[in-house]
């Protein structure tokens, strides 16, 4: 993360005002909770199936989902109270609260604890290491996102130093590094699903290996909020976590096909055995949390990964922006 990160994105939103794009919804009363997600992505299966299954409409709760587009315009929107709830890396909370912010952003159900990405290699006809990487072509994620951290994490566990070994780039959009690979750009990438199936069965690209299988558990997308909208609404909090913790269970026991025909409503351009071979995918790594807590071990390798990107001023405790007394309390009352 650069250091102005935030206060750049925060003076553009006062300027300008943050464009949200709305994409889904119970379509029901309750009270109403905004939550941004941070990009589209088979990874939140869980969440579209808390709307789907009716669990949050269940516990009285109306959401309104928007895709805000990114760490920073997701952050920007809950700090400006745009969006109630974010989903979002749990990076992007410590960036805040090293910034000294007064109303610190709060972390209070995990939704993935691994990375989402796979690497794809665009052209290989021998069983994959990482020694190949040395010399390439790389094109990694934004800098300061967890993404990108945890490849470079990866890479370094691999005895890969991604600034000397190989040429990383890092200079393009999130939303245009597939179509940038696949117009030639690189011979590495980094990407999530279902765009890595999609390039596989479209022969554009193979996937070699596992950015979440290699970095290890991490409170890698996380439902989070301002400590000041915690404290006015514990009640509706509570809620939303139990609703979380019901669809994570939901996706836990079931298959990948089952799960897909859920989801597809939010991936109306995706063919239904890409959605399936992505859950399936993500399922067999153990991606999807199966309950909303944030472990310590889990977030002390998140900092580990932080510390070594070089985006770490200190090492921030889990009791100063992790609360997991709503995930607790959802997992004790729905056995």
């Amino acid at each position: 993360m650069h250091k102005k990160w935030f206060g750049l994105a925060l003076s553009i939103l006062l300027v300008c005002g943050v464009a949200l794009v709305g994409c889904g919804g119970n379509g029901g009363s309750g009270t109403k909770v905004k939550v941004g997600e941070v990009t589209r992505s088979i990874f939140y299966a869980p969440e579209y199936v808390a709307i789907e299954k009716g669990f949050f409409k269940e516990e009285g709760l109306d959401i309104e989902l928007q895709t805000t587009f990114g760490g920073d315009k997701t952050m920007t929107a809950l700090l400006s109270d745009a969006i109630d709830v974010a989903l979002v890396g749990s990076e992007t909370s410590i960036y805040v609260y090293q910034q000294g912010a007064d109303d610190p952003v709060i972390n209070f159900g995990q939704l993935t604890q691994t990375d989402g990405t796979f690497l794809v290699a665009r052209d290989l006809d021998s069983d994959f290491n990482w020694d190949m990487l040395k010399g390439s072509i790389f094109l990694g994620q934004r800098k300061g996102g967890m993404p990108q951290m945890a490849g470079e994490f990866t890479l370094n566990k691999n005895g890969i130093n991604p600034r000397t070994d190989l040429e990383l780039i890092q200079n393009i959009e999130f939303a245009n590094i597939a179509s940038a690979f696949a117009s030639g750009t690189g011979q590495y990438v980094q990407l999530f699903e279902p765009q890595a199936s999609i390039f596989e069965k479209e022969g554009k690209g193979k996937v070699v290996a596992s950015f979440g299988v290699e970095s290890g558990h991490l409170p890698y997308t996380v439902f989070m909020t301002k400590q000041s909208y915690i404290n006015k609404n514990k009640d509706t909090v509570q809620k939303f976590t139990n609703a979380l913790y019901k669809a994570q269970q939901w996706v836990d026991s079931h298959s990948p096909e089952e799960i897909a025909d859920v989801i597809i409503p939010y991936f109306k351009d995706t063919e239904r055995d890409i959605v399936i071979s992505s859950v399936k995918r993500y399922k067999e790594q153990g991606t999807y949390a199966t309950d909303p807590i944030l472990d310590e071990q889990e977030w002390n390798n998140l900092l580990d990964v932080m510390e070594q990107a070089g985006e770490l001023k200190e090492r921030v405790s889990t009791d100063k922006i992790v609360d997991n007394s709503f995930a607790e309390k959802a997992k004790q009352t729905g056995k």
